[in-house]
């Protein structure tokens, strides 16, 4: 779910030149971009104050006129970008995961070198942090939401899908995984699902102490299961 693609009603500055009529070497402002631009931003704040709202209030207190309100724009405006409820949330949902996705990619620019316990103690780390963040709190409240849902199930099974392949394929790529090998595809998989666990034990409480040790001995798990030659 990008942002909103601009709209061009015919074709300006490109029509063959006439009798007469001089080309004018380009269009005249229209002031529609400071417009779309604005539209984008509207759209933004909806997303990311959806994902407050669902993770502080939960699926039954996360009304759209609730959304509006925390992020400044009018119901009217935030039901021209997102027609339903579930539009707005499915919508909010992935567009910070994938924001999250971006900068969990990002950390592959300053990892220590290939084959360390260092980079892999890192990768795992940020992995974890996939789940243990007001996303995933969010995301939880929905998945909860769907499963009493009908009319929501089918997108937040769809959503949930492509999140967690794109996370598979995150972790693939930072690891430096061959899934050729067997076993390794099932270990990064594990590992995923071990960071969801985390992520649970610490809607509650803060788990933070028990999740330090519990990531240091699976980097140990996964750099010997990656990098080991015997």
């Amino acid at each position: 779910m990008g942002a909103l693609t601009p709209a061009h009603g015919g074709r300006t500055g490109d029509e063959p030149r006439t009798e007469g009529r001089p080309r004018t070497g380009g269009r005249p402002p229209t002031g529609k971009e400071p417009q779309q631009e604005r539209s984008r931003a509207t759209r933004r704040k909806l997303l990311e104050a959806a994902i407050s709202c669902l993770a502080e209030r939960g699926w039954s207190g996360s009304t759209v006129s609730v959304v509006a309100e925390r992020a400044g724009v009018s119901r009217g405006a935030a039901q021209h970008h997102f027609r339903t409820r579930e539009d707005l949330f499915t919508a909010a949902v992935e567009h910070v995961a994938e924001k999250r996705q971006g900068a969990l990619k990002a950390v592959a620019h300053n990892l220590p070198p290939a084959g360390s316990i260092a980079r892999t103690w890192i990768i795992v780390e940020e992995l974890v942090g996939l789940y243990t963040g007001p996303l995933f709190r969010a995301a939880l409240h929905l998945w909860v939401a769907a499963s009493d849902e009908e009319q929501l199930r089918e997108r937040v099974t769809a959503l949930e899908a492509r999140v967690g392949r794109e996370a598979h394929r995150t972790a693939v790529a930072l690891l430096d995984a061959d899934e050729s090998v067997p076993g390794v595809r099932e270990t990064v998989q594990g590992l995923l699902d071990m960071a969801r666990g985390l992520g649970l034990a610490n809607l509650l409480t803060d788990d933070s102490a028990r999740r330090d040790r519990v990531v240091e001995q699976w980097s140990k798990i996964i750099d010997t299961a990656l990098h080991s030659r015997g």
